[in-house]
């Protein structure tokens, strides 16, 4: 198994080859990859923003020095290349984002101007849009570096992803956490995608056993917003799907990264993958011709 060395791909990581030996029987080794989105401080949309946590992992795929790969669901370009298929997506951790602040204050409660860290122009539009008045201030960064830029004083608060700090055991710093439908997530969030080579059927097979239909449709039509749009991961762009009963309950947002502008659909999405991000392709047609004229 190929992963990203940070603590938090390892975490990930980790958690579904344990799952995979007691699915399977099989014994994962894990081997760890240096990225460019791992060796490069710059912002993400000065080095292209898609694909710089994906491609060396993806190279060790390609040349066999691992099986399968195990990635961010959100960090893959939307594009897939013929010889790498997504052969699983486990089901989800909490797709939410969450806020930490130094003293448990939520959003609301924080003062006029207080400076709140964030690499994510699609978090800081949102940011902007609910609460006018903050310092957005751009940071990149593990989970420990961002939080601790709390705990120095340098930030009032951060915003990351919930399954992030869930996954290293620390969801818990969380002073709150935003429902879907106020601050949406980035499309994927939380889900995991679990590559391997194109013509590996046994492999696929053994991977297979771990994939999650509802998710699968839920990622398919989140990302298929991102495909009509034809925007990458680091775009001002959140979207979310949800199982309610027998549907998904997709919802889509643009926002101007300094708030001015804020364009929000939702819509029924069905539970299958292939119709899901037929749906998703759709309400992001009907989303960009709002923003385009200017709706709030």
């Amino acid at each position: 198994m190929g992963t990203r060395r940070s603590a938090l791909a390892l975490a990930q990581s980790s958690a579904f080859a344990r799952d995979l030996e007691r699915a399977t029987g099989v014994r994962v080794e894990t081997v760890g990859i240096t990225t460019e989105g791992d060796t490069n401080s710059a912002p993400l949309t000065a080095m292209g923003g898609t694909g710089v946590f994906v491609q060396a992992v993806r190279a060790a795929l390609r040349s066999g020095d691992i099986d399968f790969a195990v990635h961010s669901y959100k960090d893959l370009p939307t594009a897939g290349p013929s010889d790498v298929t997504v052969a699983a997506v486990p089901v989800r951790e909490d797709p939410r984002d969450a806020l930490v602040t130094a003293d448990g204050r939520p959003l609301s409660r924080l003062p006029a101007g207080a400076r709140v860290g964030t690499g994510s122009p699609r978090r800081a539009g949102q940011l902007a849009a609910l609460r006018p008045g903050l310092a957005v201030v751009p940071l990149r960064g593990n989970v420990d570096t961002r939080l601790g830029r709390v705990r120095d004083g340098r930030l009032d608060a951060v915003i990351l992803a919930a399954a992030g700090l869930a996954r290293l055991g620390r969801l818990g710093e969380a002073a709150e956490l935003f429902a879907p439908d106020r601050i949406v997530p980035a499309p994927a969030q939380g889900a995991l995608a679990v590559e391997c080579r194109a013509d590996d059927a046994a492999v696929a097979l053994l991977l297979a056993s771990l994939d999650d239909a509802v998710t699968r449709a839920a990622v398919d039509a989140e990302r298929a917003v991102l495909v009509e749009l034809e925007a990458g991961c680091s775009a001002p762009i959140g979207a979310h799907a949800r199982r309610v009963g027998r549907v998904l309950d997709l919802c889509a947002v643009i926002t101007a990264t300094d708030g001015g502008r804020r364009t929000f659909r939702r819509a029924e999405v069905p539970l299958d993958p292939v119709a899901a991000a037929a749906a998703g392709r759709e309400l992001a047609r009907g989303l960009r011709k709002e923003y385009e004229r200017g709706a709030r």
